[in-house]
């Protein structure tokens, strides 16, 4: 984080505000408040109301003294560089703020952002590697690409896969991490935050929330000391920007630092910009959008060419349904919804995972998982609800269910999805 000053030193002192620095943490907020104000607090102390993108990539210094001193202090710690930046690699000024936003949203001490997601996810993996733990115990299923960087061990990592309730048995000496995603990707199962954290014991746990987002759940406050976004996705909200970050305490978030410096997994200070932006409507889309998809995953377990619906206890925009006829067709019959893989975006996606996003998994292992080959993966947007059913229902064609499948509707409207598998 860097400290903004005024450039009238004098003129700054003498209007002193509380939240001269970003990185001041103001009283408690709601929100939809710290939503919109974070990581801005300082601006109208500088006569600004828009942040300003701070396209530098380096920065002129006079003391090379000073400099090396504080050069020396992130080579030992990860803490950022107090004072003016030194170089885009170690940090910038509008991705900074970016970081504060989120941090505050999810309720941690700090936040570390990347180039992408899994830029991201990679960052942790060899933060623990470095320190000799390269085990991870996960739980299936996860996104697609973290499930394949796991598995395929390209970072060194060995994985142990198991259910919620064989996470402490599959813990060793030797592991540094267990993950779980939830609700996961893209069946949206579900796993109880706090009891996986106590069964994580001194293993930090990483959460990965992108489909909630801080707006439905905060895996912090039960227990992760880790939360993984893909900001891609709801986070920028318009399918503009790639971006990952971890939300986590400081102590991590030096580590972080350190491998994003020495592997050059650094975000454009464009992309800050843009995630900064997308941060001040989060609550707003995500609450909007999860209202709609709650009543068009009511509407998809009424219809007989459905044969199941997935959707979270908790709520939220994201959508994943089976269907009697050919996926396939479904993908080629809409005209609204857009045929794409990402979510998270003002418009609706929707996408077959089997295919796409979890192609890259082992066949046995994806379906193991609750990914069949008849699943559906809808990312909500900010539609109207009766243009989306029109285009979904035109697109499901004639396909029916078994009739036994109709019997079974009056009892469960749709199915809420449980960790490790398809829902219950």
């Amino acid at each position: 984080m860097f400290t903004l000053r005024s450039m009238d030193s004098a003129a700054a002192s003498t209007h002193a505000h509380p939240y001269d620095d970003v990185r001041t943490s103001p009283a408690p907020r709601a929100l939809a408040t710290e939503a919109v104000h974070a990581g801005r607090d300082d601006l109208a102390r500088q006569g600004l109301h828009a942040p300003p993108i701070d396209l530098s990539t380096t920065y002129p210094s006079y003391d090379s003294r000073a400099e090396a001193a504080r050069i020396d202090a992130f080579a030992a710690t990860g803490a950022e560089p107090q004072g003016p930046p030194v170089y885009g690699r170690l940090g910038n000024p509008t991705v900074a703020r970016f970081e504060t936003a989120l941090a505050r949203l999810e309720g941690t001490e700090s936040a570390v952002a990347f180039a992408s997601g899994m830029a991201a996810l990679s960052a942790v993996l060899l933060a623990r590697a470095a320190t000799g733990l390269r085990h991870v115990v996960a739980v299936r299923p996860l996104y697609g690409c973290s499930d394949h960087l796991l598995t395929a061990g390209l970072l060194g990592s060995e994985v142990t896969w198991t259910d919620p309730a064989g996470i402490a048995d599959a813990l060793r000496p030797d592991t540094g991490l267990v993950m779980v995603e939830s609700p996961a990707n893209p069946t949206l199962a579900e796993v109880d935050l706090r009891a996986v954290a106590h069964a994580c014991g001194t293993v930090p746990l990483l959460a990965d929330n992108t489909f909630a987002t801080p707006v439905l759940q905060r895996p912090a406050e039960h227990g992760a000391r880790l939360v993984l976004h893909s900001a891609t996705k709801y986070l920028g909200g318009h399918g503009d920007v790639l971006a990952g970050v971890v939300a986590c305490d400081e102590e991590f978030a030096g580590r972080l630092r350190q491998i994003r410096f020495a592997t050059g997994g650094v975000l454009h200070p464009l992309a800050g910009y843009l995630l900064l932006r997308g941060l001040s409507t989060l609550p707003v889309r995500v609450r909007a959008a999860s209202a709609t998809a709650a009543e068009l995953a009511r509407r998809l377990a009424a219809d007989p060419r459905v044969t199941r619906v997935h959707y979270p206890r908790l709520g939220g925009a994201m959508i994943a349904f089976e269907v009697s006829g050919d996926p396939h067709e479904v993908i080629a019959g809409v005209r609204l919804v857009t045929p794409a893989v990402s979510l998270g975006s003002v418009d609706t996606l929707i996408q077959h995972p089997a295919s796409i996003s979890h192609r890259i998994v082992d066949a046995d292992e994806r379906r193991g998982a609750g990914v069949s080959d008849r699943l559906l993966r809808l990312s909500v947007g900010l539609e109207d609800v009766e243009d989306l059913w029109r285009d979904l229902d035109g697109a499901l064609g004639g396909a029916c269910a078994p009739p036994e499948r109709l019997g079974e509707r009056g009892e469960r409207p749709y199915e809420t999805a449980a960790a490790g598998g398809p829902a219950a």
